[in-house]
């Protein structure tokens, strides 16, 4: 039983660590976002300023409601997620692949982010192409006869 409870405070104290270095970690990236560090210490204002680390418009916040919805929720919160940590890692300059890695092992990917050396820069939407110009018959001048 001693045993038991030494690993519950062992594992509790670990946890609290992790927590820990993730707001030192999310801190970090969000000043290299050009956002207030300490944003991340706000419940529901660190997800604004996540979303806008992402490049989502505000309203997203309310993805984080997704999860009351029963049978379903769950399936959407992760597609929420998904998206959010796709945007991030655009942002950042990162391909898809790093957004697989943010959602699997943010606590290793998320450090990448915040200690390595990625830039933070908002990807624009693509310009939608621009429509082809339409060909215009070409009028040639009536010849004159020559005199």
């Amino acid at each position: 039983m001693e045993a038991l409870m030494a690993f519950g405070a062992f594992f509790m104290i670990f946890m609290a660590l992790v927590a820990v270095f993730m707001v030192v970690t999310v801190w970090i990236m969000f000043e290299k976002a050009g956002q207030p560090g300490w944003a991340i210490l706000i419940p529901i204002y660190n997800v604004l300023i996540l979303l806008k680390v992402a490049g989502k418009e505000w309203w997203w916040v309310f993805g984080i409601l997704l999860g009351i919805i029963p049978f379903v929720g769950w399936i959407l919160g992760i597609v929420w997620h998904v998206l959010v940590a796709h945007g991030i890692s655009k942002n950042f300059g990162k391909e898809a692949g790093f957004t697989v890695g943010m959602v699997l092992l943010p606590f290793v990917f998320y450090p990448i982010l915040a200690f390595g050396d990625a830039k933070y820069e908002t990807v624009e939407a693509a310009p939608a192409p621009a429509a082809a110009p339409t060909p215009t018959p070409e009028v040639s001048a009536p010849e004159v006869p020559a005199e």
